[in-house]
Protein backbone atom coordinates (compact mmCIF):
# COMPACT_ATOMS: atom_id res chain seq x y z
CA UNK A 1 0.00 0.00 0.00
CA UNK A 2 2.83 2.38 0.57
CA UNK A 3 4.40 1.44 -2.32
CA UNK A 4 0.64 2.50 -4.20
CA UNK A 5 0.73 5.30 -2.55
CA UNK A 6 3.54 6.91 -3.52
CA UNK A 7 2.71 5.61 -7.65
CA UNK A 8 -0.09 7.32 -6.83
CA UNK A 9 1.25 10.56 -5.43
CA UNK A 10 3.44 10.43 -8.36
CA UNK A 11 0.75 10.79 -11.31
CA UNK A 12 1.35 6.81 -12.14
CA UNK A 13 -1.31 4.15 -12.58
CA UNK A 14 -2.72 1.23 -10.28
CA UNK A 15 -4.41 -1.34 -10.93
CA UNK A 16 -6.51 -2.20 -8.11
CA UNK A 17 -9.55 -5.17 -7.78
CA UNK A 18 -12.91 -4.25 -6.62
CA UNK A 19 -15.78 -6.21 -5.73
CA UNK A 20 -17.27 -6.11 -9.09
CA UNK A 21 -14.09 -5.92 -11.37
CA UNK A 22 -10.72 -4.94 -11.61
CA UNK A 23 -10.12 -1.01 -11.99
CA UNK A 24 -7.58 0.89 -13.34
CA UNK A 25 -6.76 4.05 -10.89
CA UNK A 26 -5.27 7.18 -10.59
CA UNK A 27 -5.91 10.52 -8.71
CA UNK A 28 -9.43 11.56 -9.28
CA UNK A 29 -8.07 15.27 -8.61
CA UNK A 30 -4.85 14.96 -10.74
CA UNK A 31 -5.97 15.39 -14.30
CA UNK A 32 -2.48 14.58 -15.93
CA UNK A 33 -3.21 11.40 -14.54
CA UNK A 34 -6.33 10.64 -15.29
CA UNK A 35 -5.26 11.57 -18.60
CA UNK A 36 -2.75 8.47 -18.79
CA UNK A 37 -6.30 6.38 -18.10
CA UNK A 38 -7.76 7.18 -21.14
CA UNK A 39 -4.43 7.16 -22.94
CA UNK A 40 -3.73 3.66 -21.44
CA UNK A 41 -7.47 2.36 -22.25
CA UNK A 42 -7.73 3.77 -25.72
CA UNK A 43 -10.47 5.44 -24.05
CA UNK A 44 -13.10 8.41 -25.74
CA UNK A 45 -12.34 11.79 -23.67
CA UNK A 46 -15.96 11.96 -23.81
CA UNK A 47 -16.51 9.14 -21.52
CA UNK A 48 -16.77 9.45 -17.92
CA UNK A 49 -14.81 7.41 -15.24
CA UNK A 50 -16.00 6.68 -11.58
CA UNK A 51 -14.01 8.10 -9.07
CA UNK A 52 -14.04 5.61 -6.26
CA UNK A 53 -13.99 7.41 -2.47
CA UNK A 54 -14.32 5.94 0.86
CA UNK A 55 -17.86 6.85 1.50
CA UNK A 56 -20.44 9.29 1.85
CA UNK A 57 -18.42 12.20 3.66
CA UNK A 58 -15.56 11.83 1.04
CA UNK A 59 -17.97 11.71 -2.35
CA UNK A 60 -19.79 15.14 -0.87
CA UNK A 61 -16.62 16.40 -1.73
CA UNK A 62 -16.75 15.83 -5.28
CA UNK A 63 -20.65 16.96 -5.60
CA UNK A 64 -22.26 20.12 -6.18
CA UNK A 65 -25.39 19.05 -4.70
CA UNK A 66 -26.18 16.17 -2.82
CA UNK A 67 -29.37 15.21 -3.06
CA UNK A 68 -31.74 13.03 -0.76
CA UNK A 69 -32.00 9.94 -2.84
CA UNK A 70 -27.77 9.55 -3.06
CA UNK A 71 -28.05 9.66 0.85
CA UNK A 72 -30.79 7.43 0.92
CA UNK A 73 -28.73 4.92 -1.29
CA UNK A 74 -25.23 5.12 0.17
CA UNK A 75 -27.04 4.65 3.22
CA UNK A 76 -28.14 1.46 2.42
CA UNK A 77 -26.10 -0.14 -0.09
CA UNK A 78 -22.66 1.66 0.29
CA UNK A 79 -19.90 -0.19 0.17
CA UNK A 80 -20.85 -1.44 -2.51
CA UNK A 81 -21.49 -2.02 -6.03
CA UNK A 82 -23.78 0.96 -6.47
CA UNK A 83 -22.34 3.89 -8.89
CA UNK A 84 -23.90 7.34 -8.13
CA UNK A 85 -24.45 10.51 -10.46
CA UNK A 86 -24.62 13.70 -9.06
CA UNK A 87 -23.65 17.23 -10.43
CA UNK A 88 -19.85 17.93 -10.17
CA UNK A 89 -18.06 20.12 -7.81
CA UNK A 90 -15.99 23.37 -9.59
CA UNK A 91 -12.98 22.08 -8.26
CA UNK A 92 -12.84 18.56 -9.74
CA UNK A 93 -10.95 18.20 -13.14
CA UNK A 94 -13.82 17.82 -16.30
CA UNK A 95 -11.62 14.95 -17.63
CA UNK A 96 -12.66 12.69 -15.04
CA UNK A 97 -15.94 13.12 -16.11
CA UNK A 98 -15.78 13.09 -19.81
CA UNK A 99 -15.74 17.25 -19.78
CA UNK A 100 -19.76 16.62 -18.34
CA UNK A 101 -21.09 18.62 -15.76
CA UNK A 102 -21.63 15.53 -13.50
CA UNK A 103 -19.79 12.86 -11.64
CA UNK A 104 -19.92 9.44 -11.01
CA UNK A 105 -19.04 8.15 -7.44
CA UNK A 106 -18.87 4.48 -5.57
CA UNK A 107 -17.69 3.34 -2.45
CA UNK A 108 -16.46 -0.31 -3.22
CA UNK A 109 -16.44 -2.89 -0.89
CA UNK A 110 -13.04 -4.78 -1.79
CA UNK A 111 -10.88 -4.57 1.13
CA UNK A 112 -7.74 -3.78 -1.09
CA UNK A 113 -10.19 -1.34 -2.68
CA UNK A 114 -10.53 0.84 0.52
CA UNK A 115 -7.34 0.30 1.87
CA UNK A 116 -6.20 1.97 -1.23
CA UNK A 117 -8.13 5.03 -1.18
CA UNK A 118 -8.02 4.75 2.65
CA UNK A 119 -3.78 5.37 2.26
CA UNK A 120 -3.95 8.12 -0.46
CA UNK A 121 -6.48 10.01 1.64
CA UNK A 122 -8.57 11.24 -1.51
CA UNK A 123 -10.62 9.66 -4.47
CA UNK A 124 -9.43 7.50 -6.87
CA UNK A 125 -10.69 7.71 -10.57
CA UNK A 126 -10.95 4.02 -11.97
CA UNK A 127 -12.88 2.64 -14.94
CA UNK A 128 -12.61 -0.90 -15.12
CA UNK A 129 -8.17 -2.35 -16.00
CA UNK A 130 -9.39 -3.52 -20.15
CA UNK A 131 -8.87 -1.97 -23.39
CA UNK A 132 -11.33 0.33 -24.64
CA UNK A 133 -14.80 -1.86 -25.49
CA UNK A 134 -13.46 -5.10 -24.22
CA UNK A 135 -14.60 -7.48 -21.81
CA UNK A 136 -13.51 -5.99 -18.13
CA UNK A 137 -11.04 -8.32 -16.12
CA UNK A 138 -12.25 -10.36 -12.96
CA UNK A 139 -8.37 -11.19 -11.80
CA UNK A 140 -5.08 -9.69 -11.96
CA UNK A 141 -3.39 -11.84 -14.88
CA UNK A 142 -6.50 -10.65 -16.97
CA UNK A 143 -5.35 -6.93 -16.36
CA UNK A 144 -1.42 -8.25 -17.28
CA UNK A 145 -1.70 -9.67 -19.81
CA UNK A 146 -3.67 -6.70 -21.56
CA UNK A 147 -1.40 -3.94 -20.24
CA UNK A 148 2.27 -5.11 -19.20
CA UNK A 149 4.42 -2.43 -17.85
CA UNK A 150 1.27 0.01 -19.51
CA UNK A 151 0.58 0.12 -15.27
CA UNK A 152 2.93 0.78 -12.69
CA UNK A 153 1.88 -1.09 -10.18
CA UNK A 154 -0.59 -4.33 -9.70
CA UNK A 155 -2.31 -4.84 -6.63
CA UNK A 156 -3.56 -8.94 -6.88
CA UNK A 157 -6.62 -9.51 -4.66
CA UNK A 158 -7.54 -12.48 -6.01
CA UNK A 159 -10.97 -13.51 -8.09
CA UNK A 160 -13.51 -10.60 -8.24
CA UNK A 161 -16.43 -12.08 -6.06
CA UNK A 162 -19.21 -9.95 -8.13
CA UNK A 163 -17.52 -10.20 -11.55
CA UNK A 164 -20.11 -7.81 -13.02
CA UNK A 165 -19.94 -3.66 -12.92
CA UNK A 166 -21.70 -1.72 -10.88
CA UNK A 167 -25.47 -0.65 -11.04
CA UNK A 168 -25.08 2.96 -12.08
CA UNK A 169 -27.62 5.31 -11.37
CA UNK A 170 -28.63 9.05 -11.61
CA UNK A 171 -30.33 11.17 -8.92
CA UNK A 172 -29.82 14.63 -10.00
CA UNK A 173 -33.30 15.09 -11.33
CA UNK A 174 -36.71 14.79 -9.71
CA UNK A 175 -37.25 11.17 -11.32
CA UNK A 176 -33.88 9.13 -10.15
CA UNK A 177 -32.92 6.93 -13.15
CA UNK A 178 -30.77 3.69 -13.86
CA UNK A 179 -28.07 4.70 -16.09
CA UNK A 180 -26.49 0.64 -15.90
CA UNK A 181 -27.25 -2.38 -14.92
CA UNK A 182 -25.06 -4.17 -13.12
CA UNK A 183 -24.99 -5.94 -9.52
CA UNK A 184 -27.33 -4.29 -7.55
CA UNK A 185 -30.78 -5.36 -8.83
CA UNK A 186 -33.75 -3.47 -9.60
CA UNK A 187 -35.95 -5.16 -6.93
CA UNK A 188 -33.61 -3.83 -4.56
CA UNK A 189 -32.79 -0.44 -5.72
CA UNK A 190 -37.29 -0.51 -6.25
CA UNK A 191 -37.79 -1.09 -2.55
CA UNK A 192 -35.60 1.91 -1.72
CA UNK A 193 -36.56 4.57 -4.25
CA UNK A 194 -39.98 2.93 -5.31
CA UNK A 195 -40.35 5.77 -8.56
CA UNK A 196 -37.00 4.82 -10.01
CA UNK A 197 -37.05 4.41 -13.73
CA UNK A 198 -35.08 2.56 -16.27
CA UNK A 199 -33.32 4.36 -18.87
CA UNK A 200 -32.29 1.91 -21.77
CA UNK A 201 -30.79 4.72 -24.42
CA UNK A 202 -27.22 3.15 -25.99
CA UNK A 203 -25.43 6.15 -26.70
CA UNK A 204 -23.39 6.79 -30.09
CA UNK A 205 -19.29 5.77 -29.41
CA UNK A 206 -18.62 9.57 -30.04
CA UNK A 207 -21.16 11.53 -28.20
CA UNK A 208 -20.96 12.41 -24.51
CA UNK A 209 -22.68 10.39 -21.51
CA UNK A 210 -23.49 10.87 -17.99
CA UNK A 211 -22.08 7.14 -16.63
CA UNK A 212 -19.90 4.47 -18.85
CA UNK A 213 -20.96 1.22 -20.04
CA UNK A 214 -23.78 3.34 -21.94
CA UNK A 215 -21.95 2.71 -26.01
CA UNK A 216 -23.82 0.23 -28.06
CA UNK A 217 -20.62 -2.02 -28.26
CA UNK A 218 -18.85 -2.67 -24.85
CA UNK A 219 -18.04 -5.80 -23.24
CA UNK A 220 -16.75 -7.56 -26.28
CA UNK A 221 -14.24 -10.38 -26.49
CA UNK A 222 -11.58 -10.61 -29.28
CA UNK A 223 -13.55 -13.05 -30.70
CA UNK A 224 -16.85 -12.17 -32.38
CA UNK A 225 -19.90 -13.00 -29.92
CA UNK A 226 -23.10 -14.41 -31.41
CA UNK A 227 -26.11 -14.82 -29.08
CA UNK A 228 -28.61 -17.86 -30.11
CA UNK A 229 -32.32 -18.00 -29.05
CA UNK A 230 -31.86 -21.03 -27.19
CA UNK A 231 -29.35 -24.06 -25.81
CA UNK A 232 -30.40 -25.85 -29.07
CA UNK A 233 -29.55 -23.26 -31.46
CA UNK A 234 -26.37 -22.38 -30.61
CA UNK A 235 -25.00 -25.91 -30.18
CA UNK A 236 -26.25 -25.52 -33.69
CA UNK A 237 -24.68 -22.81 -35.01
CA UNK A 238 -21.32 -23.62 -32.89
CA UNK A 239 -21.70 -26.87 -34.72
CA UNK A 240 -22.11 -25.27 -38.55
CA UNK A 241 -19.22 -22.89 -37.84
CA UNK A 242 -16.96 -25.86 -37.02
CA UNK A 243 -17.52 -27.66 -39.58
CA UNK A 244 -16.20 -25.10 -41.81
CA UNK A 245 -12.94 -25.62 -39.56
CA UNK A 246 -13.26 -22.59 -37.12
CA UNK A 247 -12.67 -23.19 -33.28
CA UNK A 248 -15.37 -22.25 -31.74
CA UNK A 249 -16.56 -21.20 -27.87
CA UNK A 250 -19.90 -22.49 -26.84
CA UNK A 251 -21.44 -20.64 -23.58
CA UNK A 252 -24.48 -22.38 -22.54
CA UNK A 253 -26.03 -22.56 -18.96
CA UNK A 254 -27.38 -25.77 -18.01
CA UNK A 255 -30.24 -27.62 -18.53
CA UNK A 256 -30.22 -30.98 -19.48
CA UNK A 257 -28.87 -32.02 -23.06
CA UNK A 258 -27.33 -28.47 -23.54
CA UNK A 259 -24.13 -28.13 -21.43
CA UNK A 260 -23.40 -32.07 -22.85
CA UNK A 261 -20.27 -31.72 -24.87
CA UNK A 262 -21.74 -35.05 -26.80
CA UNK A 263 -21.96 -35.16 -30.84
CA UNK A 264 -19.98 -31.65 -30.45
CA UNK A 265 -16.83 -31.39 -32.73
CA UNK A 266 -13.29 -31.51 -31.50
CA UNK A 267 -12.78 -27.62 -31.96
CA UNK A 268 -16.13 -26.48 -30.15
CA UNK A 269 -15.04 -25.61 -26.26
CA UNK A 270 -17.87 -25.78 -24.24
CA UNK A 271 -18.07 -23.57 -21.36
CA UNK A 272 -21.66 -24.54 -19.29
CA UNK A 273 -23.07 -21.99 -16.51
CA UNK A 274 -25.19 -21.80 -14.30
CA UNK A 275 -29.10 -20.92 -14.46
CA UNK A 276 -29.04 -18.10 -11.27
CA UNK A 277 -27.75 -14.73 -12.66
CA UNK A 278 -25.56 -14.33 -9.62
CA UNK A 279 -23.95 -17.10 -10.60
CA UNK A 280 -23.66 -16.58 -14.16
CA UNK A 281 -22.31 -13.00 -13.55
CA UNK A 282 -19.60 -14.14 -11.77
CA UNK A 283 -18.59 -16.71 -14.04
CA UNK A 284 -19.10 -14.43 -17.75
CA UNK A 285 -16.04 -12.54 -18.19
CA UNK A 286 -13.69 -15.23 -16.76
CA UNK A 287 -15.10 -17.33 -19.33
CA UNK A 288 -14.90 -14.70 -22.35
CA UNK A 289 -11.30 -14.43 -21.31
CA UNK A 290 -10.39 -18.23 -21.23
CA UNK A 291 -12.17 -18.35 -24.79
CA UNK A 292 -10.53 -15.65 -26.08
CA UNK A 293 -7.29 -16.95 -24.49
CA UNK A 294 -8.02 -20.52 -26.15
CA UNK A 295 -7.85 -18.40 -29.71
CA UNK A 296 -11.47 -18.76 -30.74
CA UNK A 297 -12.76 -16.99 -33.93
CA UNK A 298 -16.45 -17.42 -32.49
CA UNK A 299 -18.18 -17.28 -29.33
CA UNK A 300 -21.93 -18.79 -29.35
CA UNK A 301 -23.88 -18.00 -26.42
CA UNK A 302 -27.23 -19.03 -25.35
CA UNK A 303 -29.48 -16.15 -24.61
CA UNK A 304 -30.63 -15.50 -20.88
CA UNK A 305 -34.00 -15.61 -19.47
CA UNK A 306 -35.72 -12.68 -19.95
CA UNK A 307 -37.20 -11.98 -15.97
CA UNK A 308 -35.47 -9.02 -14.81
CA UNK A 309 -33.11 -10.41 -13.20
CA UNK A 310 -31.19 -11.47 -15.68
CA UNK A 311 -31.33 -7.47 -16.75
CA UNK A 312 -27.13 -6.66 -16.19
CA UNK A 313 -26.31 -9.60 -18.39
CA UNK A 314 -28.49 -9.68 -20.83
CA UNK A 315 -27.15 -6.54 -21.32
CA UNK A 316 -23.46 -6.73 -21.26
CA UNK A 317 -24.32 -9.70 -24.16
CA UNK A 318 -26.10 -7.65 -26.09
CA UNK A 319 -23.14 -5.13 -26.12
CA UNK A 320 -20.76 -7.20 -26.37
CA UNK A 321 -22.42 -8.94 -29.38
CA UNK A 322 -23.10 -5.68 -31.21
CA UNK A 323 -21.33 -5.13 -34.21
CA UNK A 324 -21.62 -1.13 -33.70
CA UNK A 325 -18.22 0.53 -33.32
Amino acid sequence: MSEARRVLLRGGLVAFPTETVYGLGARALDENAVRRVFAAKGRPAQHPLIAHVQGEGQARGLARFWPEAASRLASALWPGPLTLVVDRAAHVPSAVAGGSDSIAVRAPAHPVAQALIDVLGEPIAAPSANRYQGVSPTTVAHVAKQFGDEVDLLLDGGPCRTGIESTVVDVRGEVVRVLRPGAVDMATLRDLIPGIVVNRERVANDRQRAAPGMGARHYAPRARLLLAESGEAARSTASALAVLGAKVGLVVYDPPGVSASAALADNVLVHALARDPVQYAHRLYATLHDLDEAGVSAIVVQRVPTDESWWAVADRLERGSSQTR
